[in-house]
């Protein structure tokens, strides 16, 4: 035992002051991140911090005493690449990541092509579920296309402390929810593992992989990132009416981008340096070559349709329907849900078994949905069940629930009038509201698939131009990603 100790006493004289201060330095760091974490058997680890800095007893660095010049060069290289991925995971983990917004859903507030900077410490971040996994890609390996993440070892769901709650009106980043299992040749695109089992069945989708792919279960934090706006909170009761969202039958203040589709009639054709102009993305948009007839029937509603040479249907908010009336290329629009709404002619909205007679413009009948919060307790009628059976199932782990013939729910085996909720539940829109695939689709968002908040555009990207033609949105740099908030 006197060897040992007298060798330490040896091995930490040998060490220069500004590594000590290296270490202290660390050493801060890490116990101010396990005191976050609120788990000190992590401190455990403090011991391996003080072979690499002090002791040395590791042979971490090996290789610099190696004779061959091209060993100490390449593991020069692997020396600083670990290091950096290593600073990456932890940054990526607990404090923020870039982000990509594949989608026009949430346009005019954010754009397709805008590239965040995604804050996960104000919500709290998640402490990893899925740990072991490759930093700087999601879930697949490009090029390989394999999955970039171990199932195993798994972590139960826990978040750090935040500085705040999620607010109404936030954008928010999270988890998709119905991304649990999942086709991989549709998994980008908006036709989820859901959508393809009600239109072809399971056992067509399972018996042609060359068409859908292979069917795979993410876990949480492997889901594709969505991100929309928090429009209804834990314990909440939401409605939409006329396109107002209601909270607990209060009328909500439209957000100030919000756009709808649009009919547009127009005396002259809509050229790309004005829908570059306007921030319309040129796949939004689609010239529609009406018959005669089929004008006659549009001009019911929209005059300008018998006359008029061009028609479109595009997203449109209120500032840009004015800016065309002033450069002459509106000459009457007509909002598309007025006349085609989407909804009561399919099943298609959540929750699928209650929402036969609701649509984007009137959502969640008389008395609102209810968004279920952690302790609250619902009764469970048939109703409730198809409201609440994904959450019971899918997000709290109850996968042997089900709904009995006799109207009685049964959890776990036994029968359950009433259910506890574990978690609280988000309900999200996109500001584009007739061309975001959000909650009042696929339901509820959980509580554990929450990632965080975009707080500015790191850089932006018009796919529809080059990147000397304007394929660069300049103006967007640093822009603030939660304007209204």
């Amino acid at each position: 035992m006197n060897k040992i100790i007298s060798d330490i006493r040896a091995r930490l004289s040998r060490v220069k002051p500004t590594r000590w201060a290296r270490f202290g330095l660390v050493s801060a760091i890490f116990f101010l991140w396990v005191a976050w974490l609120g788990n000190w058997w992590v401190a455990l680890a403090w011991f391996l911090l003080v072979d690499i800095y002090l002791l040395g007893y590791i042979p971490f660095t090996w290789w610099k005493k190696s004779k061959s010049k091209t060993v100490r060069s390449v593991m020069g290289w692997v020396d600083a690449i670990v290091y950096a991925l290593i600073l990456v995971y932890f940054i990526f983990a607990f404090v923020g990541q870039n982000y990509q917004i594949p989608s026009s859903s949430l346009e005019k507030t954010l754009l397709t092509g805008d590239y965040l900077w995604v804050n996960k410490v104000i919500y709290g971040p998640r402490v990893p579920m899925t740990p072991v996994h490759l930093p700087l890609v999601h879930n697949k390996l490009p090029i390989l296309g394999t999955d970039s993440y171990l199932d195993s070892p798994s972590l139960a769901y826990h978040r750090l402390k935040g500085i705040r709650r999620i607010e109404t009106g936030d954008i928010v980043v999270f988890n998709f929810p119905a991304g649990d299992t999942v086709a991989t040749r549709y998994e980008e695109t908006p036709e989820y593992y859901d959508i393809l089992v009600e239109r072809f069945g399971r056992e067509f989708i399972a018996a042609h992989p060359e068409r859908f792919g292979e069917i795979k279960y993410r876990p949480v934090d492997r889901r594709q990132n969505f991100v929309k706006r928090a429009v209804g909170l834990p314990g909440q009761r939401l409605s939409i009416r006329r396109d107002t969202i209601y909270i607990d039958g209060v009328a909500q203040a439209m957000p100030e981008h919000v756009q709808f589709n649009y009919f547009l009639a127009s005396s002259r054709a809509l050229d790309d340096d004005l829908l570059h102009d306007l921030g319309i993305a040129a796949g939004d948009v689609a010239a529609l070559n009406y018959s005669p007839e089929e004008r006659r029937n549009l001009s019911y509603w929209l005059p300008a349709a018998a006359t008029s040479p061009y028609i479109y249907a595009l997203p449109l908010t209120q500032e840009m329907i004015a800016q065309l009336k002033e450069r002459g290329y509106n000459d009457g629009t007509f909002k598309v849900n007025e006349i085609m709404p989407v909804g009561n002619d399919r099943a298609s909205l959540f929750p699928q078994g209650v929402s036969q007679d609701w649509t984007l413009t009137d959502y969640g009948g008389e008395n609102g949905l209810l968004i279920p919060a952690k302790g609250m307790t619902v009764e469970l009628d048939s109703t409730a069940w198809y409201t609440y059976r994904r959450v019971i199932r899918n997000y709290e782990g109850h996968t042997d629930a089900y709904l009995a013939p006799d109207g009685k729910v049964y959890i776990d085996g036994k029968p359950a009038p009433t259910y506890t909720f574990a978690m609280d539940y988000y309900f999200m829109m996109g500001d584009n509201r007739d061309r975001s695939q959000d909650s009042r689709f696929w339901g509820f968002v959980p509580e554990d698939h929450i990632v965080g908040s975009p707080m500015f555009v790191l850089i932006s990207f018009d796919k529809d131009r080059s990147i000397f033609n304007g394929g660069i949105r300049w103006n967007r740099i640093f822009l603030d990603a939660n304007p209204d908030k």
